[in-house]
């Protein structure tokens, strides 16, 4: 059975954030996230209007990948390069609140549980994940047949 290694992450990420707003409740974007950028390094909000889904989707998908992982682990992982105009670039984090945020409403939805080391995935959200792995997978096998042998 495919799971999340097996498929392109760019399209899982999508499918699993169209999953996210069409059928978990628990998942909506709070009433800031229209004005809030996603770090210090970032010079404007998002222009996707469901950027949110999408966060949440790529954290989900992270907390599969590394296991249980921290807030400041996740920010690592989301920061980027800051522009400072002639001086050189620094890399800074990304946005701790948007994450924390995030992860507590995955918790909420049943996706993801806190634990000592902190947060890891459930049952629940391994099996969303294998089950839209699998059906990314078949997918690419009826555009691809050669992939069958994988």
């Amino acid at each position: 059975m495919p799971t999340p290694y097996d498929v392109p992450p760019a399209k899982l990420v999508e499918k699993l954030a169209k999953y996210l707003s069409d059928n978990v409740d628990e998942v909506r974007p709070p009433e800031w996230a229209p004005y809030v950028k996603t770090g210090v390094h970032a010079q404007r909000p998002p222009e996707d209007p469901k950027w949110w889904f999408t966060r949440c989707a790529s954290l989900l998908r992270k907390t599969y990948l590394k296991g249980p992982v921290g807030i400041e682990h996740l920010r690592l992982e989301y920061g980027a390069r800051k522009d400072r105009g002639t001086k050189p670039e620094h890399t800074r984090k990304g946005s701790g609140a948007v994450l924390r945020k995030a992860l507590q409403q995955l918790e909420a939805a049943g996706l993801v549980e806190t634990s000592k080391r902190g947060r890891s995935i459930t049952k629940k959200g391994r099996q969303l994940l294998d089950m839209l792995s699998t059906e990314i997978r078949s997918d690419l096998e009826k555009k691809r047949p050669e992939l069958k042998k994988y």
